[in-house]
């Protein structure tokens, strides 16, 4: 789709025969669309440029009986695939091979890079969160999120100072992450209580003003929080008037001047942050 806010026409659409998708994504140079199902070890590649549908049939050195959840590293150079049993895979976005293995304890529910890729959170299905070095593969560092008992979601600052963990109580704590590369029990800068089902998507503006966080749980469980304030934004969603449903995903254009939030009534949601001047 071509988004301005008022006709929004269709580009293209690509049909993939009995996959259905668990999670597409652009390619950091909009060049490809990776696209993940929600039962199958093998994942496609569109090439926007050609029209073709690659499908990548199975990854040597990769033992999964299905790969849905990845990540794009910011510069454009790997994809991050999560597995099972804690496995997470690290592969070239050139060549689609793999190039390293790490592990947390546990299972990886959420993983981000920071935003010069050269560091990875992964958050565990028990509540710790790792700190890998991207270059070595090791992990730097581990900490507990506070008050965690099932982690969900995460997201790290576009200007890398915070870090967002969302957890199956609704609870989303904010971090400094230079707390986070110290201390093993660090305290949140705010612990946002807004939600009463689990927080499954978290999501910062590009200026680092907004941290969106939501529930696919719960209608209209949507919220914006101001930074540094640490405040909820009053008027969003709107009172009495049901338009979000299930929040499944969202994100804020690239100058914040648009947020979209994508339902499960198949729709995705534009709304206009009339802050910002620019798209």
């Amino acid at each position: 789709l071509k988004v301005d806010g008022i006709r929004n026409p269709r580009i293209q659409s690509i049909y993939l025969e009995s996959f259905p998708i668990y999670k597409a994504r652009f390619s950091v140079d909009g060049e490809q669309v990776i696209a993940t199902g929600t039962h199958h070890k093998m994942f496609f590649v569109y090439d926007m440029m050609s029209g073709s549908i690659i499908p990548i049939q199975k990854v040597r050195g990769v033992e999964e009986r299905f790969l849905r959840d990845f990540e794009l590293s910011p510069d454009g150079s790997l994809m991050l695939l999560t597995g099972t049993s804690g496995y997470l895979h690290l592969l070239s976005m050139k060549t689609k091979e793999l190039v390293s293995t790490m592990k947390v304890n546990g299972r990886c529910t959420a993983s981000a890079f920071t935003p010069d890729s050269s560091k990875i959170y992964s958050y565990s299905k028990e509540g710790e969160v790792f700190i890998w070095d991207v270059r070595s593969r090791k992990c730097l560092h581990k900490f507990e999120d506070e008050g965690s008992l099932e982690g969900k979601c995460i997201a790290v600052s576009k200007n890398n100072q915070y870090v967002a963990c969302g957890s199956a109580s609704g609870v989303v704590n904010l971090y400094t992450t230079d707390v986070c590369l110290k201390e093993n029990r660090p305290k949140p800068v705010k612990a946002i209580m807004n939600l009463v089902t689990s927080a499954t998507c978290v999501a910062f503006n590009p200026t680092t003003e907004i941290l969106a966080v939501a529930s696919r749980e719960t209608d209209e469980a949507v919220k914006l929080v101001h930074i540094p304030s640490y405040t909820v934004f009053s008027n969003f969603p709107v009172f009495r008037r049901k338009q979000i449903y299930l929040a499944q995903s969202m994100d804020f254009s690239p100058r914040s001047g648009f947020f979209s939030v994508g339902n499960n009534k198949g729709k995705a949601l534009l709304f206009r942050l009339k802050h910002y001047s620019d798209f």
